[in-house]
């Protein structure tokens, strides 16, 4: 069973700097992505899927430099995000996937745990490319590390959710 821990994070400046590049580089690959899914339905009218635009993604890094700053599984997760929304879409006709925008006042990212890249030690935690980073650990996180999502709210305050896989042990039954 999946689990879910919010801490408060208080990264230092230059981490704030890549905190809000990465904000910026998952956005912009998920409405490059939108718009170039896009474009080849309505010239195609195929789709292009998760893997194809992951493919896609390589060759957009080679042509923009500064896309190889951020985590990489944080891209790769925006385009998970991206073709989830097409499969709700298609799936349970719900709203057409919009384009981000930097003037929402709550901006995120998740990275993927691979290879430890993610965890916890005393008050602090380890993200990739950030490094090591204060947070106010109220509890203490159970189970084995999935993933983690960074957050910034519109007061300024950044935010980790830990998402973690655990055993859960069933309540005794009633009688």
């Amino acid at each position: 069973m999946q689990k879910a821990y919010r801490f408060r994070l208080y990264p230092n400046q230059k981490q704030q700097t890549l905190i809000h590049k990465t904000f910026g580089c998952c956005r912009f690959v998920f409405n490059h992505f939108l718009a170039r899914r896009k474009e080849v339905y309505e010239t195609e009218r195929k789709t292009l899927g998760y893997h194809a635009c992951s493919a896609l993604l390589t060759q957009l890094k080679k042509e923009r430099e500064w896309l190889k700053e951020p985590d990489a599984t944080a891209l790769q997760t925006a385009l998970r995000h991206l073709d989830d929304a097409f499969k709700r879409f298609f799936r349970e006709k719900k709203g057409y996937p919009r384009f981000k925008s930097r003037k929402n006042p709550v901006q995120s990212y998740t990275s993927k745990n691979n290879n430890g890249s993610i965890a916890i030690a005393g008050n602090r935690i380890r993200l990739p490319k950030l490094g090591w980073v204060k947070l106010a650990k109220s509890r203490e996180v159970e189970g084995r590390i999935l993933s983690a999502t960074i957050r910034k709210n519109p007061s300024g305050k950044y935010f980790v959710s830990v998402l973690v896989e655990t055993e859960i042990q069933p309540l005794p039954a009633c009688d």
